[in-house]
């Protein structure tokens, strides 16, 4: 079977790996929601991807983010569950749910990577223009500031002290890298754009991957981690080329 010609059918069916990680974001969500509300804790404060400097920041959130979505948006979660399900339906099918889930994973995780290596090198910039003592100011006291609603006056250590305690979630990174292996894949597939404007796969990842590029060279006050994005998009197509590489040196076929 060549995966190029492959049309994707069955957006119907719902196979193990692809069922078992929208339950799991479904209850991550529902989590957020009930203790948010009820017990008034915030999970993103424990299971959110935070800077290295930060007080909340650990390893397992490199995981944990990935199935955290803003409370506030049910937006968020929604489109991220519908691309899961649309795209890696398809993609489970044709690599298998082991493969499909290390694909999954290792984009979600190269999300975050990314994610902060940006936040390291703007981190590097502001530090660059402020003294050590104010470093140390916002390392010590930025995080309960924000808390309650505040942020330093000096514009420079308000920054710096959103770069600190910047939490990442979502499963985008992941899903993106959905869609750049859906692209690679199927190149000519029709994508609908608004369920009625089609395009085709190839073109519409470029331009996406694009876009977000753009938007977080230029657009630095949103709160859309794009970098995280592009992350996911990175680390699917290299995982993707050594897949090829690896099946070629053995003499089977693409990711069989």
């Amino acid at each position: 079977m060549s995966y190029e010609r492959y049309s994707p059918t069955g957006f119907g069916v719902l196979p193990p790996v692809v069922k078992n990680l929208l339950i799991i974001n479904v209850l991550f969500y529902i989590a957020t929601l009930v203790f948010g509300y009820a017990l008034h804790i915030d999970l993103s404060d424990y299971l959110g991807l935070h800077y290295f400097v930060s007080p909340h920041f650990a390893t397992y959130q490199f995981v944990t983010y990935m199935f955290m979505h803003d409370a506030t948006s049910f937006s968020h979660i929604l489109f991220n569950m519908f691309a899961l399900w649309m795209f890696g339906s398809v993609l489970e099918q044709v690599w298998g749910p082991k493969k499909f889930l290390i694909y999954y994973m290792i984009t979600g995780i190269g999300a975050g990577l990314i994610q902060l290596l940006v936040i390291y090198i703007q981190v590097h910039n502001v530090e660059l223009s402020l003294t050590v003592d104010q470093i140390a100011q916002v390392r010590e006291t930025g995080y309960q500031i924000l808390k309650e609603g505040q942020n330093f006056s000096d514009p420079l250590m308000g920054k710096l002290n959103e770069l600190y305690n910047m939490t990442t979630i979502g499963a985008s990174g992941a899903v993106f890298g959905l869609l750049l292996a859906f692209g690679m894949l199927f190149p000519n597939s029709l994508i609908y754009l608004y369920f009625f404007i089609p395009i085709k796969a190839k073109w519409f990842v470029i331009i996406y991957g694009a876009i977000e590029l753009f938007s977080g060279v230029y657009n630095t006050g949103s709160n859309v981690a794009h970098f995280a994005h592009l992350g996911g998009m990175i680390f699917g197509f290299f995982l993707i080329i050594y897949w090829k590489k690896k099946a070629n040196r053995h003499g089977n076929h693409y990711m069989q």
